[in-house]
């Protein structure tokens, strides 16, 4: 069938030259001289629907039914105010023509064209909805925004209202996923993490592998995750589309987006395994999230409140930390650069990572080989006394700090950006909170570092067994005086070196808690791990970069360029949009260091 067409169509009362190409729409405006003004060019694949006769959508639907109009439906982008992306609305254009006839051959060849060059839209979506999360409007914002373009679309949905924790889950393990295309969540980063989960397991069931094994080559997952944002904090939407906002998720669904997402595979001395794409932090995340499990009571406010305990307590953990580092020659977490739609860094790390796409088997099997024990000697070793450790598999941005704990991280490039925090004066961690949400680079002080790398291990000092977590938010050690100086040493192949410029800390005496209120309690001896807002009890870990393990109903921030869709332009044009980051003031400070700084995804089920 020829996808080509063209002929005159009516606007109201002005008269336009519509012409489909196969790959693109596009309607010139033309005078009563025949000479072209106003013309709008929309892809094809941005096309969300064709209907029969003169239709809305949102924010009620209606249909008036008439022989010679039919209604398309397209993406339309406007900027995203604060946020870093792009906004996406639901563009609506009626068209009348002159016979019923060509009516019908339009709406046939729009529709064919939409399934030539669209081949990744989903048909049938298994869709789990949150009630409890963030302001409990999950239910309202899927059926009042997402349900009407998803019928629009002509998608089907199996429709699930969770009531407990790991419902989603437990689900995606056991029931029959037979038909679907991709599963959707209608929540926070905690109901995504339910289904991060069971969809990994339920891929690695069916091929046989055990994914409690360290030394496993996870399988890819066949279905794609959608994310409709209903939650707190909705790190990982924002991250991997740069807005948080339902309409704009439900349409890159409908057109099929595709973004390819690391995951990090995270074990224990038991082997368990959980998994993390935007933050695995120990000390000071870790205990910021286990203080608030005490005050469930005050809502969301308790991460605020639990926050400055936590800073206030001063608190700072003895730890040996190992990596193995990526290649620097591919990308740096100091580059400067963003990862944004298109990144080629990512497009390149797929080659890399995928050199036969159809044999994904093979791909993953060389992969992991990296972390045979031929590459032992590639492993960095660090030892000393750490404010906080963390690993994100991306940016963790969010709209309180736009540039996230890593503004440099790839959403699939198959590593990880490890950020070492040492031991250093209160004051001084104050500022790198801070510079979380303003545009200031937070790893350009002395006490910080940051590193690209594969994988992870992580344990305490010989001496400082693990201890039992009995009660959320406490310990029960002392530190003695001897451990509390900082012993900063780096292996390579094998050697011992002192580093140059950890030689300020040989001079560090030891942090003690700078408010009297709080210094009162003993200093634990050990934390523990903050897994995407999930509660790790355990220090010693092996954490694994699964590069392009799942993918996402996403295309990645659309933000250097982007396609403006009017009436009132001449033609689609690609213009550079700079969104300008306002610092916070300083009477805001603090709460937006506490808020912001990554508690993790907040598991908002309340059962």
């Amino acid at each position: 069938m020829d996808l080509g067409l063209e002929s005159s169509l009516w606007v109201g009362n002005k008269r336009y030259r519509a012409v489909l190409t196969g790959w693109h729409f596009k309607w010139t405006e033309v005078d009563k001289k025949n000479r072209d003004k106003k013309t709008v060019l929309v892809p094809v694949a941005e096309v969300a629907g064709v209907e029969e006769g003169r239709v809305e959508i949102l924010p009620q639907k209606s249909v008036e039914d008439t022989d010679k109009d039919f209604t398309v439906f397209y993406v339309k982008r406007s900027s995203g105010g604060g946020s870093y992306g792009l906004l996406w609305r639901l563009g609506r254009i009626q068209f009348s023509c002159a016979s019923r006839v060509l009516r019908d051959q339009w709406t046939k060849h729009l529709r064919a064209a939409l399934k030539t060059h669209s081949p990744l839209r989903p048909h049938r979506l298994l869709v789990f909805i949150n009630p409890f999360g963030g302001k409990k409007k999950g239910r309202q914002i899927y059926h009042s925004l997402v349900a009407p373009l998803f019928e629009l679309a002509g998608i089907s949905s199996h429709v699930i209202v969770t009531e407990r924790a790991n419902q989603a889950r437990d689900h995606l393990l056991k029931k029959d996923l037979t038909g679907f295309d991709g599963v959707v969540c209608v929540g926070g980063d905690g109901m995504f993490s339910e289904l991060l989960h069971g969809l990994i397991g339920r891929t690695q069931q069916e091929a046989g592998l055990c994914e409690n094994d360290p030394a496993v080559a996870l399988q890819p997952c066949p279905l794609h995750i959608g994310i409709i944002p209903a939650g707190s904090t909705d790190c990982v939407c924002f991250a991997t589309v740069g807005v948080v906002d339902p309409v704009t998720s439900a349409l890159h669904i409908i057109i099929g987006d595709s973004q390819p997402l690391d995951v990090c595979s995270v074990h224990d001395v038991s082997a368990q395994v959980r998994y993390s794409v935007s933050l695995l932090g120990y000390g000071f995340y870790g205990d910021v999230l286990a203080e608030s499990e005490k005050h469930r009571w005050m809502g969301p406010l308790r991460y605020d409140y639990s926050g400055a305990v936590v800073y206030l307590s001063n608190r700072s953990y003895s730890g040996i930390v190992q990596y193995l580092p990526a290649d620097p020659l591919l990308s740096s977490p100091r580059d400067k650069t963003r990862c944004l739609a298109g990144c080629s860094v990512c497009s390149r790390s797929t080659e890399r990572l995928f050199p036969h796409s159809s044999d994904s088997g093979s791909l993953y099997s060389s992969h992991f080989s990296q972390f045979s024990t031929d590459s032992e000697g590639e492993w960095v070793s660090v030892e000393g006394r750490f404010r906080c450790v963390s690993l994100t598999c991306m940016s963790s941005s969010c709209a309180r700090s736009p540039l996230g704990l890593s503004p440099s991280a790839h959403l699939a490039d198959g590593t990880g950006d490890l950020i070492l925090v040492w031991d250093t004066h209160p004051l001084g961690f104050l500022k790198f909170l801070y510079r979380h949400t303003s545009t200031q680079d937070q790893f350009d002080l002395p006490f910080v570092e940051v590193h690209r790398v594969k994988a992870v291990r992580f344990s305490v000092p010989s001496g400082r067994e693990e201890q039992e977590y009995e009660e959320i938010g406490g310990f029960s050690s002392e530190i003695d005086e001897g451990q509390r100086e900082c012993v900063d040493t780096v292996s390579r192949n094998g050697s011992q070196q002192h580093l140059a410029q950890r030689a300020m800390t040989s001079e560090r005496k030891a942090a003690t808690p700078f408010l009297c209120g709080l210094c009162c309690k003993k200093s634990p001896s050990v934390s523990v791990w903050n897994c995407d807002g999930e509660i790790l009890p355990f220090t010693k870990i092996v954490c694994k970069i699964h590069g392009q393990l799942v993918r996402l109903y996403a295309r990645g921030i659309e933000d250097g360029a982007a396609i403006r869709n009017s009436e009132e332009r001449d033609e689609c044009q690609r213009i550079c949009i700079l969104n300008s980051l306002n610092p916070p003031s300083a009477l805001h400070t603090a709460q937006c260091v506490i808020n912001c700084v990554y508690v993790g995804p907040v598991r908002s089920h309340s059962w």
